[in-house]
């Protein structure tokens, strides 16, 4: 252990140039260079990937629920006693009636097809987040009887209508008359416009009252089924399974991870592919210190002769170049968790510039889920990176510094 502080320092020497200027050599800077791109690219892309996962997440809650209880035919009955008898069980925080069908919605011009939900605005906001999507308030002003609808800003714009207008609401059920059998229709003044920032549901979605939704629909005092909060999102399966025995059956229940599993899966299985793509690329990186590595034992090889002959050991001659190429390694590293960091806490601000600046959209909201570029900083993903890219920085040096520990001293010195 004593020679180590030597070893280490012949080490950074030889990273330097001969003429010990103190500037890093070109071979060393290119291969400290790749090292620090691959792991800033790696951290950058794993934050934008942890960053859709918690967008998708926080604003497929702010439109979903936690947990749902539905009735077998699409009609919940005695709601209250259900909801009353869900908040008994402790993990359940909230629960709120919803009224929820396809339709059809008719602009002046324009006719689209929607899923029309319906809720009682006060017991909503205790099951999403309407701050979120609507933080003007009108969700939450919604009248009974009222017949005001709030849409989704992709859909007004696709029916041409705004604040104020009058829209024409069908649903798929009915009505037997002497000419036949009519589509149920209703008036609708629109009294507010919603952004979730999901394509998706700002396109499809629109809200009414529950009792202005209940006539329309003919169920009286029913419901389609109750949206439940609960204490932790992660167990909501289990919760809503608990919940179901307790009121002995004979509803369905679903989840968030259930209605939106597809999405969740493809983000972990994208991140699993880019984090083994991008770690061929710190793995490129690293090998060539490789090379580095090779060129300078080449070059130094009368140096390791007069090493050996004063006593230095295959070890010490080993520890030598594996510190080299540790240095290498190590500020590599450190540059790109510097320039990966700074670049992710800051992306949203980035992409932003480059759009205004160049004129593009780089996420167009009717092709992906989202219309801006998010990013979540995990310091569990950057330690791991960190230790992918040490851990194959050091298996690099193995060959060339034992290359180097095998050098005759009498061999080298021969005819100097």
């Amino acid at each position: 252990m004593s020679d180590m502080p030597y070893e280490i320092n012949v080490g950074s020497r030889y990273v330097k140039t001969r003429g010990g200027s103190g500037f890093v050599s070109f071979i060393s800077a290119i291969s400290m260079l790749g090292v620090a791109i691959g792991v800033a690219v790696l951290i950058i892309v794993l934050s934008v990937v942890n960053g859709f996962e918690r967008e998708l997440t926080d604003r497929l809650l702010a439109m979903s629920s936690h947990a749902t209880i539905e009735g077998l035919d699409d009609r919940l009955t005695a709601w209250e006693l259900r909801r009353e008898d869900a908040l008994q069980n402790p993990r359940v925080v909230a629960g709120a009636p919803y009224v929820e069908d396809r339709a059809l919605l008719a602009g002046s011009e324009t006719v689209s097809g929607i899923v029309v939900r319906g809720v009682l605005p006060a017991e909503e906001a205790s099951v999403a987040d309407l701050d979120v999507i609507a933080p003007d308030g009108s969700v939450g002003a919604l009248e009974s009887r009222a017949y005001q609808i709030v849409l989704g800003d992709a859909l007004a714009k696709a029916l041409d209508v705004a604040v104020g207008d009058r829209v024409t609401l069908m649903v798929a059920e009915g009505t037997v008359t002497p000419a036949g059998i009519l589509p149920r229709m209703r008036r609708f003044t629109v009294s507010g416009v919603f952004r979730a920032g999901m394509y998706e549901f700002d396109r499809r979605y629109a809200f009414i009252h529950l009792d202005d939704a209940r006539r329309l629909l003919r169920l009286r005092d029913d419901v389609t089924g109750l949206r439940l909060a609960v204490t932790d999102m992660f167990e909501a399966p289990a919760i809503a399974r608990e919940v179901a025995i307790a009121q002995g059956g004979g509803v369905m229940i679903s989840d968030w991870t259930r209605r939106h599993r597809a999405f969740f899966r493809s983000i972990q299985v994208t991140k699993s592919i880019l984090f083994v793509i991008l770690s061929l690329v710190v793995a490129v990186a690293a090998f060539n210190i490789v090379s580095t590595l090779v060129m300078v034992v080449r070059n130094k090889r009368a140096d390791i002769a007069i090493l050996r002959t004063l006593g230095a050991s295959r070890r010490g001659i080993l520890s030598i170049f594996v510190s080299q190429g540790s240095v290498i390694g190590v500020a590599g590293a450190i540059s790109g968790v510097l320039i990966g960091t700074l670049v992710s806490l800051n992306l949203e601000m980035i992409v932003a510039g480059v759009e205004r600046v160049f004129d593009i959209t780089l996420l167009a909201e009717d092709v992906y889920f989202i219309s801006d570029l998010p990013s979540e900083l995990r310091l569990g993903d950057v330690g791991f990176v960190v230790a992918i890219a040490l851990a194959l920085v050091f298996a690099a040096t193995v060959y060339p510094a034992w290359r180097a520990s095998r050098t005759n001293p009498a061999e080298e010195l021969r005819f100097d």
